[in-house]
């Protein structure tokens, strides 16, 4: 067990536990930095294998295109909610799956749960399928060709 497995966790637990104290005196920093230490160092067990970016400088790109994506949906769906109720058509979409690993199917899920209108329901078993509701959609295809080409392709760019 390295003494310190994750540097920049660490670092954050001793900003956030100053922060928090509203001090910066030395006896708050050394306990801060003790915990910033120890937490990490005693829950290092429990967190998976360390990922493995293959091209993070895609990251803030993505980061972007989530941010303008849950933007739009945002009014897109206030747009929807205060029309004509005739317009909300909820339906389920499978979504086949060709990304591997848990945190990028965990990011896939997260980023369409993200996004207004539609929430990650299940990955099956296989991981192989994700099961998602849509608030309303008329053409479940063209919704399974976004997921896959907006987050799924920069996602899997980024991981393999």
């Amino acid at each position: 067990m390295s003494w310190l497995p994750h540097p920049i966790l660490s670092f954050l637990l001793l900003l956030l536990w100053l922060l928090l104290n509203n001090s910066a005196s030395p006896g708050h920093i050394l306990l801060g930095a003790l915990l910033a230490v120890l937490i990490p160092g005693f829950s290092q067990r429990f967190w998976p294998q360390r990922l493995r970016l293959a091209r993070p400088a895609l990251v803030p790109g993505f980061v972007g295109l989530v941010l303008w994506d849950i933007l739009v949906a945002n009014f897109r769906v206030a747009l929807l909610v205060l029309g004509p109720i005739e317009r909300v058509r909820p339906r389920f979409v499978e979504v086949p799956l060709d990304l591997e690993g848990d945190f990028p199917l965990t990011l896939l899920a997260g980023v369409v749960s993200l996004t207004p209108g539609t929430v990650s329901a299940e990955i099956d078993e296989e991981r192989r399928r994700l099961l998602v509701h849509a608030l309303s959609e008329d053409e479940p295809e063209a919704l399974v060709q976004a997921i896959k080409r907006r987050y799924e392709t920069p996602i899997r760019e980024i991981f393999s």
